[in-house]
């Protein structure tokens, strides 16, 4: 969606193809991270961001085996934004939908379901989707394969992902938040188990992570048990809020993935985000990579699309730019699953060290944490001019 409202400010014709309805759905992955924030104020639409509904989390805490840790202290950040924005995704998802409708060339199908490639000889002219019960076809001179890490179109081409693996898979649920609650998004940690919890105002968003594969059996021993494992390591459940997870049917299951597709393109097909790089939800900076692949894709490509001239070599840009931050981040969250969550999961006392804190607390450490977190690798930055405001309706 981001991509094609740069397309299509751009004044190139554009089409989004969306499986759903709507946007209306559980994303999870719903934070705004800083980068995010100053791509959004560069296009000129922070001020309508900010009047959505969302919390701000400035400071990153864990309970370790009861010692509090401060993880990330984004204050420590340069700039005009130092917080992360916790809002559902359906709302960021319809804020840039409506401001792609300012331009006449962005066009938006909803039911649109994408079943294949459409190819004529070795390149990609465009896709195959079912909408109302049809089978279409759109004709495209560049197609953006943004379909997730169960993509699609990457089967049909035949691309095959480099799975760098994950120990955990992570239950997700939602909790009712009272009056006395802690004020803050945090982690637990405990030998064997690992609890997120993401202040959503009326709620809690819960993450319960377990091992690779073992929903079955944390099912298996009963929801009883769940609800008293949740209340031990958040004593403030207690209070009989958990009796609302009466059925396994409310929670869902998100199965961690980090991979990285070795090429991400192909004639007239380029792998953008998930569909390239599947990342951990550790530092929940999946979907601000994804918004600057985009970004790096509309800054290089917006003018061999206009001239109608898409070169294969120009998709390899796109990937020649934005593998190393993906791999870095990857790498950087591969080290943590193997030096923490794994560990903790295994049954294992994970205690920071005496000395993490005093180094986290050093201003330089705590910036440089803040910027991995909240900005990454290597930001993106629109820097193209803004279209002038469109004309008020009589």
């Amino acid at each position: 969606m981001m991509l094609a409202l740069l397309l299509a400010r751009a004044g190139i014709d554009v089409t989004v193809l969306e499986k759903h309805a709507d946007f209306l759905r559980d994303f999870r992955g719903d934070t705004i991270h800083p980068s995010t924030l100053t791509l959004v104020e560069e296009l000129g639409f922070l001020d309508d961001l900010e009047r959505i509904p969302h919390q701000v989390v400035r400071r990153l805490h864990a309970d370790v085996n009861g010692a509090w840790l401060t993880v990330a202290d984004l204050s420590a950040l340069r700039g005009r934004h130092r917080c992360i924005h916790m809002m559902p995704q359906w709302d960021f998802l319809e804020l840039i939908a409506a401001k792609a409708r300012e331009c006449p060339s962005f066009h938006l199908e909803t039911c649109a379901e994408v079943v294949d490639l459409w190819m004529e000889g070795t390149r990609t002219a465009g896709v195959v989707y079912r909408q109302g019960g049809a089978t279409k076809r759109l004709r495209a001179d560049v197609t953006f394969a943004c379909d997730g890490r169960a993509s699609v179109l990457r089967d049909r081409v035949g691309a095959r992902v480099l799975d760098l693996g994950a120990p955990m898979d992570v239950l997700w649920f939602r909790v009712p938040r009272r009056e006395g609650d802690p004020d803050e998004t945090f982690g637990v940690v405990r030998p064997g188990r690992m609890l997120v919890l993401i202040d959503r105002a009326t709620y809690w968003q819960v993450g319960y992570l377990i091992p690779k594969g073992e929903r079955q059996r944390v099912e298996g021993r009963g929801l009883d048990a769940f609800r008293a494992s949740l209340a031990e390591l958040a004593p403030f459940f207690r209070d009989g809020r958990l009796d609302a997870l009466d059925d396994w049917a409310r929670v869902s299951g998100l199965r961690v993935q980090v991979n990285q597709l070795p090429r991400w393109f192909y004639p007239g097909l380029l792998f953008l985000g998930d569909a390239a790089h599947a990342m951990s939800p550790v530092g929940g900076v999946g979907i601000n990579l994804a918004l600057q692949d985009a970004v790096a894709a509309a800054d290089v490509l917006i003018e061999p699309i206009r001239k109608r001239r898409v070169r294969t070599v120009d998709l390899a840009r796109v990937q020649a730019r934005r593998w190393y931050p993906a791999a870095t981040t990857q790498l950087a969250q591969l080290l943590v699953q193997r030096r923490v969550i794994r560990r903790v999961l295994d049954g294992r006392v994970v205690r920071p060290p005496s000395w993490l804190p005093r180094v986290l607390a050093f201003r330089p450490v705590r910036a440089l944490v803040a910027r991995a977190i909240g900005s990454g690798v290597r930001p993106e930055h629109w820097r193209h001019p803004a279209p002038p405001p469109a004309p008020t309706a009589p």
